[in-house]
């Protein structure tokens, strides 16, 4: 209530005051009781209106002082002077942490500075100087104050003008799910404009109304409500709804359960989907480089997941030297770790052909103990120079966290694997379709006899094709490197896997490649909560050696 104005207290006085002494006793009398009355009257209208003008900083002082209801009372004051700049000294006190300077009344936050306690100013934010730890006491807090700060904080924000903050506040009492925020949420329904903003407002209602004795009208509402959010959150509201419904509700209720059932079953199918097609593109970047060297030379390469493995510690090397260069170039260290993969491990390839494969061309089975001979000295090199424990990739900003997608959650890292792979797919089927690189290849692998004799220099295009391979799978590295552990046996991983890709798509056609690697992936991923990753892989294993029984030339056979 506001203060009376002088004008009002002057008319008070003169109603109170009588217009002339009254004669005799009785006159005496009523101005006997009526000075004092007044003069109480006037007192305590003096002790008011000090404490309805009072400034926020004089109320935030006042908090330590008086009990647990005298605390409750004041945070109602605070709130409803709807600044924000409270809302950081309330979430203190709710958690316990806002303490008041014993010798000034100070209310301040309090951090560890050796013996002492720094202390800052809990309103203003300004440094106070160090204190002995004994000259602060925490404001003390029971259940009815914490349920007063968290009302207050709903005010200051859910009515904040700012759109985030109220949207932030509204899922924090849709979390809370506390019938005694029904009030404020109510107003906040009946002021708020935007649509995002109103449709989580309305959420945090209708929890909060599933928890109450509410009218009819207002829960099959709130269950509607519910039941379009449609998620396993939701799910949960309404089965913990159902046990204290009303019986008339309890129908309806159940309707909506098996309705968000109906749907999630639709999303968990969606989601194996993704995680198919992620762990399909991560088969294709590394397989890809395999199909090509496995389609054109014929050479089993066993040294190929040591070509990822070597592309994912240039990117370690990338990413150390910009963090003690150039640390604000970090979100940019993939744009440099790419080429650099690509370099490194395209020059190792061809020193690997041109030192050990071209001597065993012909020779499978010398070629596949020579490569897998060589990816032995090439993890022990490894471990020599980085140790054999996993070494910290960082992830950019911009790969970091996840997104909702119609209820499927999609982290940014795989989402940009996936474009990367399919961008590096386009990428070499130009190069094998638009080039004189590829045109080369493609004779190699068609007739090498015919294309040699053409004048076509084999043992050159052995070489750039066996370094192409070997550079693509280094960029397949850097991607790994994202969301696997960088370690001397990452490239082991995935070595199996490439060449049941490879032998299952088709050798050398890299369509097939592509649709080997996502199938591969789908059906992994589909398999996995029914029999678990390791018995998945086992019947993936199976199912392709089957396949291969009746086409021994994969999916798209060369001509």
């Amino acid at each position: 209530q506001r203060p009376p104005c002088s004008a009002a207290r002057a008319r008070i006085s003169a109603r109170a005051a009588p217009a002339s002494p009254m004669p005799g006793n009785h006159g005496l009398a009523m101005q006997f009781i009526a000075r004092p009355v007044l003069l109480a009257f006037m007192v305590l209208l003096v002790a008011l209106l000090p404490a309805r003008a009072q400034s926020v900083e004089e109320l935030v002082n006042q908090l330590p002082e008086g009990g647990f209801s005298d605390r409750s009372a004041i945070i109602a004051q605070l709130a409803a002077t709807g600044d924000t700049r409270l809302v950081p000294v309330l979430e203190a006190l709710g958690a316990g942490e806002l303490n008041v300077v014993a010798e000034t009344g100070q209310v301040v936050f309090v951090r560890p500075a050796g013996g002492n306690v720094a202390i800052t100013d809990a309103l203003t934010g300004e440094d106070a100087g160090e204190v002995a730890s004994g000259a602060v006491d925490r404001i003390r807090v029971n259940n009815s104050v914490r349920r007063a700060v968290r009302t207050a904080i709903g005010q200051l924000t859910l009515l904040s003008p700012d759109a985030n903050t109220r949207i932030s506040a509204a899922r924090a009492m849709f979390q809370a799910a506390d019938p005694d925020n029904l009030p404020l949420l109510e107003e906040a329904l009946a002021a708020e404009e935007n649509p995002t903003v109103l449709r989580v407002v309305e959420q945090a209602w209708a929890v909060a109304i599933l928890r109450t004795d509410a009218a009819a009208d207002d829960f099959s509402r709130a269950i509607d409500i519910i039941v379009e959010r449609g998620d396993r959150h939701a799910l949960g509201i309404l089965n913990t709804a159902r046990a204290n419904a009303p019986e008339e509700m309890r129908p309806r209720i159940e309707a909506g359960i098996a309705s968000i059932e109906s749907h999630l079953r639709m999303i968990d199918v969606a989601q194996n989907v993704w995680y198919g097609i992620s762990l399909g593109s991560v088969l294709l970047l590394a397989a890809i480089g395999l199909a090509i060297t496995f389609g054109v030379m014929g050479v089993i390469n066993m040294a190929h997941g040591e070509m990822v493995m070597i592309g994912a510690y240039t990117t370690f090397v990338v990413q150390n030297i910009i963090r003690v260069s150039a640390p604000e170039l970090f979100d940019l260290s993939l744009a440099f770790a790419l080429p650099a993969a690509f370099l490194v491990t395209a020059l190792i390839g061809i020193g690997i052909e041109r030192g050990v494969i071209r001597w065993l061309y012909g020779r499978p089975l010398e070629t596949l103990l020579a490569t897998w001979g060589l990816s032995l000295i090439i993890q022990q090199g490894v471990r020599s120079i980085f140790g054999a424990t996993n070494r910290e990739v960082g992830n950019p900003s911009w790969m970091s966290g996840a997104f909702d997608f119609y209820g499927i959650l999609i982290t940014w890292n795989r989402f940009w694997i996936v474009l990367f792979a399919l961008a590096v797919f386009l990428a070499l089927l130009f190069v094998l379709k638009r080039t004189s690189l590829g045109l080369q290849m493609r004779a190699v692998t068609q007739n090498r006899r015919m294309a040699s004799s053409m004048g076509i220099r084999t043992a050159w295009v052995d070489a750039m094709t066996f370094g192409l391979g070997s550079g693509i799978a280094g960029l397949a590295g850097v991607a790994l490197s994202q969301i696997d552990n960088v370690s001397p046996n990452l490239g082991q991983g995935y070595i199996i896997d490439s060449f049941m890709v490879v032998v299952f798509g088709g050798v050398g056609n890299l369509w097939g490649t592509l649709v080997g690697a996502m199938t591969l992936g789908v059906v992994n991923k589909f398999l996995e909560p029914y029999t678990g990753a390791v018995l998945a892989k086992i019947a993936v294993l199976v199912v392709v050696i089957l396949f291969i029984q009746k086409r021994p030339r994969g999916l798209f056979a060369l001509k």
